[in-house]
Parts: C-alpha cells; structure tokens; sequence
C-alpha cells in the first residue's frame, strides 16, 4: 500500500473562507512509523505519532481512530495502522469545516459536507464522537468568537451536545492549561463576547467561570450603564476590548474578570456595587490560579479590578493622588503595564449602551502623567543635607509637583 499525504484541518478551511493558513497540518494515510522515520522525519508526538518534516519543519500525523476509554485528555486509546483511512481520521475531527482534507493534486476530500456548513456559516460537529472531548465545548465557542463577523453561528444539534457533555460533568476533568490556552485564544478573536455566550448558552460559563456567569442579572446604575445588567456590560466591555486593543488578549481577560466584585454584592445593596473593586480581588485571584494564567497577566487583571474607577476619575484628582495611583500600578518599576491598564480601562468606559464612541481622555492624562513623573529623578534633585526617608519625600514632591504642572 503505498503512502498519500493530504492537507487538513484549519488550513483547507481556511483557504476555502479566503485566509492565508498560519500553519499546515498533514495527514499521511498507509504509512507506520517506521516508514516514515526512515524517510528522515522527526517523530515528536507521545501518545500518538507525529512527525516533523525533515526540510519544511511541518507535522505530519499518522491517520488515526480514537477511542475514549477514560477521563481527561489521555483517557484514549488510539489506533494508527496502515488501513486507517482518510475518511475514519476526518470522522474523529470536531467541527465538519474543519475535516476537509485536500490530496496532492488540489481535489478535495469533503465527507461530512463541510463545504456546505462553510456556504451556510454554520459550526456543526462531525459525529457523536465530538463528545469524547470536553475541550470541544471551548473549541466550538472559541471558533463562534473567531468567525462570528463572518456570520457564523453554532448549529442547534451541537449546542445541545455541548450541553450534554456540560451535565456530564466531564469539563471538571478538563486540565487547567488546555482550558486556559482555549480562553487566552478566545480572548485574541474580534468578538471574545461570543465566546462566553456560547459558554453560557449551554452551561459551560457556569462550571469553568462562576464568577462571571453571576454577573449576567445583576443590575447597575441606569446613570452610568444604561445597559444596566452587569453581564451584558462586561459583553460589550469586551468587545471593546477587542477593537481598541486588536485582541491583545491580556486586555480582553482583564475585563472579562474586572467587574467579579458585583457577583457578590448582597442584593439588598442593588444596583449599587460600593466596594466592588477590592471586594472583587480575592475572585480574580481564584479564577488566575484555578486557570494557571501567567503572572504578569494575573497582575495586569488584579491592576485592572481594583483600579479602574480610579482611573475614571483621574482628571478629578489632585496631583498627590495621580501619583498615589502611578505608585499603586507599580509603573515607575513596571512601565509597560501601563498601556495594557489604560486601554482595559478605557474598554469598561466606552463598553456601555449607546456610550461606545464617547472620549476617554483620562488614559492619555495618566500616561502623560507618568511620563511628567518619572523624568524625575533622584540624583537630579538637589539633596544637600537630607538622607534617608527625607530623599523620597523630596523625591515624591518633585513628580507631585511634575504632575501639576502638566
């Protein structure tokens, strides 16, 4: 039986819906290991073999069945012989426009009609098979995210399957890092907001981000949002987000999370939410350790959640308390931060009904703030007879006076 090699995935799919590919991924149908260690690939894969070719550096993967046999993403067992056919790999594959393959000569290989669901913008699964893996509940969402510009829509069928393997409970075996990749992908799309609808249309936000789908119901000031529900505001924050940011995706997760602290105001206490910035923290902290997110993200969020009222108000302020908040963002030691803040800031500004064009000349004042006040510096003031904690006070009054003076 001699060897084919075809193009799938992603890349046909998205050759077919007029993007440039980011990466190929190739199946190679009637092949062994072996043979392909002999034709100088590198085999990388663990629990199922993939290689990397000698010259273009591209995986190949041995077609393949899969099994579920247990919890979690090694709970498979797999099945790679030659007789594997193309049709049996595309099968296991989540969505069906993504398990088009294309062969050598450009013909294309479309057994579950995914042509079709391109042409009717829909995101259907393949197969019951879709729900041996849980991640696809995150997949299916994030790939809403990713085109949903484009008009694309999940299909009833597999919203209600998604729903299933949600009551399941198979998402609590889901590990933090492959749920965490999904999120931070999500978080990269034009519209991260159809990530968590999806999510919460079928009860996924609810395991994997409680403190997020509490939000959806709860009511704010109609002065300030006249959206009014906490979670519609945080949709439309995000995609905010998104625009302004060009999905940076530490921006976006920093206003997924920013307002968690009105999850948990007492109703009696509705729609006010005094406190909610602090009272939101030790929230952020659980849902950055649960997920395993990066510490300079988990730092940019905790920034974010506790400061962004602050940062609304700033023109209001007085010198000293511009720079008490400079300080309190850690920016004369951490620089960068501040452009990732001021932008999340600005997306929970403007991410509001009917307020989404509006100014947000705050940022551009902190920035110029900070830039005023770190020009000063120690050893360019005049420190003749003073040591110890008198050089900071004159240090401190110097960038006060910096500010002031802008």
């Amino acid at each position: 039986m001699q060897a084919k090699t075809y193009l799938v995935g992603g890349a046909v799919r998205d050759a077919l819906l007029g993007f440039e590919a980011v990466e190929n991924d190739w199946v190679v149908v009637g092949s062994t290991p072996d043979e392909m260690l002999a034709d100088g690939f590198k085999q990388v894969g663990a629990s199922f073999p993939v290689f990397l070719h000698p010259e273009s550096g591209q995986e190949y993967a041995l077609a393949r069945t899969e099994k579920k046999q247990g919890h979690g993403y090694h709970g498979f067992s797999v099945d790679f012989h030659p007789e594997v056919t193309l049709e049996e790999d595309l099968e296991r594959r989540d969505l069906t426009i993504n398990a088009i393959a294309r062969d050598e000569s450009g013909r294309l290989i479309d057994p579950f009609d995914g042509q079709k669901d391109i042409e009717g913008k829909v995101l259907r699964h393949v197969s019951d098979a879709f729900a041996e893996d849980p991640l696809r509940v995150l997949r299916v969402a994030r790939f809403a995210a990713r085109f949903a510009d484009l008009g694309f829509k999940v299909h009833e069928s597999t919203i209600a399957l998604m729903r299933e393997i949600t009551q399941s409970g198979e998402l609590l075996h889901l590990s933090p890092e492959r749920s965490w990749r999904e999120i931070e992908r999500a978080m990269m799309t034009a519209r991260p907001s159809v990530f968590v609808s999806v999510l919460r249309e079928c009860g996924a936000l609810e395991v994997l981000l409680p403190e997020v789908d509490v939000l959806f119901g709860v009511p704010q000031p109609e002065k300030y949002h006249p959206e009014i529900d906490t979670g519609v505001h945080v949709l439309m924050a995000l995609d905010c987000a998104a625009e302004i940011s060009d999905g940076n995706a530490a921006v976006c997760f920093s206003v997924l999370l920013h307002d968690l602290g009105k999850g948990v105001t007492p109703p009696s206490e509705w729609p006010a939410h005094k406190g909610h910035e602090a009272a939101g923290l030790p929230l952020v902290d659980a849902v950055c350790q649960r997920l395993k997110a990066p510490n300079a993200m988990h730092d940019l969020v905790r920034k974010v959640s506790e400061h962004h009222l602050n940062c609304h108000r700033v023109l209001e302020m007085r010198p000293a308390k511009v720079l008490n908040l400079l300080q309190a963002l850690d920016v004369f030691r951490q620089g960068r931060i501040l452009p990732d803040f001021v932008t999340a800031c600005e997306a929970d500004y403007r991410g509001r009904l009917g307020l989404k064009k509006r100014a947000y000349p705050q940022g551009e004042y902190l920035k110029k703030a900070h830039q005023a006040a770190a020009s000063i510096l120690a050893r360019d003031l005049d420190l003749s007879g003073i040591s110890g904690p008198a050089v900071g006070e004159r240090l401190r009054q110097a960038r006060i006076q910096a500010i002031a003076d802008l």
